[in-house]
């Protein structure tokens, strides 16, 4: 399940965001815990689930390098539909996550699957 904030799921929902990407300084999930398959649950914070979308490839990066980070920013810029506020607050990245979406659907009745009360912002379920 991932925590989408500000318009990130009516993006995925609408097929104008291709690719979710997740950075983080430490090793968390999704690093290494997401497979081509897979169904990640949308949800924003404190909200209902919304929807899913069907996992088609990942891409892993661990530790890379500002060249690297440059490449990702070239050529999966308008899929990912980041900002350069979030490159400059995301300045030193220790592990990305690529995932690119096959197929998203929103729910018309929103499930209760899980009650989440804390601050991660991808939680494997099951």
């Amino acid at each position: 399940m991932a925590i989408f904030e500000g318009s990130a799921i009516a993006d995925i929902l609408s097929g104008k965001r291709a690719i979710e990407g997740r950075f983080s300084q430490i090793k968390i999930a999704p690093f290494g815990k997401v497979s081509a398959g897979d169904i990640v649950l949308m949800k924003s914070p404190g909200g209902p689930l919304m929807g899913e979308f069907v996992v088609d490839r990942v891409l892993y990066f661990d530790h890379p390098k500002k060249e690297e980070i440059e490449e990702i920013k070239r050529k999966f810029k308008k899929a990912l539909r980041l900002d350069e506020d979030f490159w400059w607050k995301k300045e030193k990245i220790s592990y990305a996550s690529l995932i690119f979406i096959r197929q998203a659907s929103q729910y018309l009745t929103p499930p209760t699957i899980v009650k989440k009360r804390d601050l991660r912002g991808w939680v494997v379920l099951g």
